[in-house]
């Protein structure tokens, strides 16, 4: 199934304890959970990761090549972490959720003159320390739908690595979200969409690695900027 499908699903299945509203109170599962202060857990997800890319149209003078760069295709990876939640209201927890993202962004290079390509599978592997505030409604049932948002520092691994364009290892996203606590007998299962922008310019332009090299910076000159995007869905488990 095509992963814009599986979002739609999935926000309309965070919509449906709002439709059952209707319907009659049963049993609660672990009805003391959310009285607890302190909330652990652990996640697995999925993640598509991309960058918007800015060429400048630049043309090299002494060959008269003009490169542009795109992110031309979905760039699936996947993350597991930790889960910490502090609770400050009835309706209000932050939270700080320790993970570790794997995946890559693949670019395909146009030269305008020739019409000659090239590609990079640009790997990634972020440390990160996302940390979200959390607006819940009030439980109703078995459910009960939120908010996120806040920010996610992120640190590449393997930024060192990259090689026609490189990324500069360290990032800042901010982050919004929505998802639905699924109370359920023994534990708590909590599905969430998660959409991520990247704050400021990642493009590294201090290639000292190609300083004797006049054919690969090319590349690097003919972008300005490149931001990270990235789309998750998690299931969590607490």
């Amino acid at each position: 199934m095509k992963i814009k499908i599986s979002l739609i699903l999935f926000a309309l299945l965070c919509c449906l304890p709002t439709m059952l509203q209707a319907q009659e109170r049963k049993v609660q599962h672990k009805p003391f959970i959310d009285t607890r202060v302190l909330h652990y857990g652990f996640f697995v997800g999925i993640h598509d990761q991309g960058l918007s890319i800015e060429n400048n149209g630049f043309i090299d003078e002494a060959t008269g090549r003009q490169w542009t760069v795109e992110n031309d295709q979905p760039n699936y990876g996947f993350h597991v972490g930790v889960l910490g939640e502090l609770k400050l209201t009835n309706h209000l927890a932050l939270r700080a959720i320790p993970s570790l993202y794997f995946g890559s962004k693949h670019l395909k290079f146009f030269d305008q003159s020739t019409g000659e390509t090239q590609s990079q599978d640009m790997k990634s592997t972020y440390i990160a320390l996302p940390l979200n505030l959390k607006i819940s409604a009030p439980r109703w049932n078995n459910y009960r739908p939120y908010v996120v948002a806040g920010i996610n520092p992120t640190y590449d691994l393997t930024a060192h690595k990259h090689s026609l364009l490189r990324a500069k290892p360290f990032c800042m996203m901010a982050e919004v979200g929505l998802g639905c606590d699924f109370y359920l007998p023994f534990f708590k299962l909590i599905p969430e969409l998660k959409f991520s922008f990247g704050l400021g310019n990642l493009l590294n332009k201090k290639r000292t690695d190609l300083a004797d090299d006049n054919t690969d910076i090319i590349y690097t000159r003919s972008v300005n900027r490149i931001t990270p995007n990235m789309v998750s869905l998690v299931l969590y488990f607490e």
